[in-house]
């Protein structure tokens, strides 16, 4: 006699809180009740317990992946919106610096140790760049207008708000890393736990509050939209231990130091925008990718002096980036290693905010500093603006060195001189990556539509990829961003 035929069901869940989804669905690996069984049965007490059990004892941090929670992160600075963001499983939407108008002087400020020079001296710097940013994006609405007529079948509206986006690729060069944004992100708990301690461990005050802030939410009673009576605690228990990680703290330390001491001050060597690796011995690897992101040199220039050391030499370096690992710590990104496409970029950071979206690569970035100059947009340098662009960097470069100097002459962590950056500057990130990211990556990126920064990024990265691997450069449909195009297309 045949057994009878049972049909799959299927069904959405909708109205349950995070955690206690997460003990109903973990509850598949040790339970033969249905999803819907395992609801009715559960209470809060009971998801508590089971996570203390599971989560914390165990450590079976893959139940924090069925509790995902909405959150809303508003006027923090672009700074701290590229920290809160750096997570590989990581969801979310931010404020465009390409569609929206940053002209309204809107920025966070650090606390100084209370000093009025340093900051009478930040609050000048920035109005002054804002100021710069209204006047250069009004300038370069001017000059796309005189150069880029409308078409007849083009509303006027839609050509003015085409050509304003424009303007505003080119005039965001000039906003500061203080500049305050929001952010909108659905995370996973077990993401947000990483992320809590990630900014809990920062040497940034700015970002360790959005940590403990990022706790509470998640700990405390959440935004009811349609008004509800009932109390809603996002994920009470799953996030309660994240603390700043004595691991994360402690390597930095110490691998920062290890790179002065290799490095030391020898001068930057010059190196292009997109360089593709070699491929190297794993050992050789992992010793410099850790160091790497505690330098300011391209990665062939620290691989140079890494292998002029001993295997245990090498193995020393190593052993820093797990000396102070904890039971249940992670190892960073710098261990990911012996991926085919790797990617050493040096672009300006308002580029490099669009190239840090892409997750499925690994990402190892180096620190905000002034020391890799800055990029000047083709319109500017051919433009009566380009004098006031330039004089715009040198004085926020100006302030920011005084101010840290003046930090440091006081024992403070000098850290926040960086607010000042402009996204002009550039800086240096590692991208890692197999050839279907490669393939992504410089398909989306060289599209018209996009900014002309990762569009030539883009291209060059397929270029690296053609040099040394001619048989695959038939894969890739790029577009050549120094060909023509219509402006007006978006």
């Amino acid at each position: 006699m045949s057994k009878p035929a049972h049909s799959a069901e299927v069904y959405a869940i909708y109205g349950v809180e995070p955690e206690i989804q997460a003990y109903a669905m973990a509850k598949y690996s040790r339970s033969a009740l249905s999803l819907k069984e395992s609801l009715r049965e559960i209470s809060e007490q009971k998801a508590e317990k089971f996570l203390n059990t599971f989560y914390f004892q165990y450590g079976h941090r893959s139940i924090a992946d069925l509790a995902h929670i909405a959150f809303a992160l508003e006027r923090l600075s672009l700074l701290a919106a590229i920290a809160v963001v750096d997570e590989q499983r990581w969801d979310g939407q931010e404020r465009s610096t390409r569609y929206q108008d940053f002209s309204h002087p809107d920025y966070h400020v650090p606390g100084f140790g209370g000093d009025p020079d340093l900051q009478g001296l930040y609050g000048e710097t920035i109005e002054f760049l804002f100021s710069e940013y209204r006047a250069l994006s009004d300038a370069m609405f001017e000059r796309l207008c005189a150069h880029t007529p409308r078409p007849p079948e083009m509303k006027p509206e839609a050509y003015e708000r085409t050509l304003r986006a424009r303007a505003f690729d080119i005039a965001r060069y000039l906003l500061p890393l203080a500049t305050n944004t929001s952010l909108g992100q659905i995370v996973s708990a077990r993401t947000l736990e990483t992320q809590i301690t990630r900014l809990l461990s920062s040497p940034f005050a700015e970002l360790r509050d959005l940590g403990e802030k990022l706790k509470a939410a998640a700990r405390n009673a959440a935004h009811n939209v349609d008004g509800q009576a009932r109390e809603v605690r996002p994920a009470p228990t799953l996030v309660k231990y994240a603390e700043a990680s004595p691991y994360l703290i402690g390597s930095r330390k110490e691998l920062a130091a290890a790179a002065r001491q290799l490095m030391g001050n020898a001068p930057l060597a010059a190196a292009p925008p997109v360089d593709l690796l070699d491929d190297d011995p794993v050992e050789i690897e992992l010793a410099t990718t850790l160091l790497y992101e505690h330098c300011r040199y391209s990665y062939r220039q620290i691989r140079e002096r890494v292998q002029t050391l001993s295997d245990a030499e090498r193995r020393s370096l190593v052993d820093l980036g797990i000396k102070h690992r904890g039971k249940h710590d992670e190892l960073p990104r710098a261990f990911c290693s012996g991926g085919k496409f790797r990617f050493d970029i040096l672009m300006d950071i308002g580029g490099f905010r669009d190239m840090h979206r892409h997750r499925r690569c690994i990402q190892i970035g180096q620190d905000f500093v002034f020391a890799h100059g800055f990029d000047t947009p083709a319109d500017v340098a051919d433009s009566a603006f380009a004098g006031r662009y330039a004089a715009a960097m040198q004085r926020a470069s100006d302030a920011a060195h005084r101010i840290a100097i003046r930090l440091t002459e006081k024992g403070e962590i000098a850290c926040d001189a960086k607010y000042l950056l402009p996204l002009a500057y550039r800086k240096r990130t590692l991208f890692k990556m197999d050839f279907a990211e490669a393939l992504y990556i410089t398909e989306l990126r060289s599209a018209p539509a996009g900014h002309f920064s990762y569009r030539q990024i883009a291209w060059q990265m397929y270029q690296e990829v053609a040099r040394q691997h001619p048989a695959l450069a038939g894969y890739f449909r790029v577009h050549d961003p120094n060909a023509p195009w219509d402006l007006l297309q978006r």
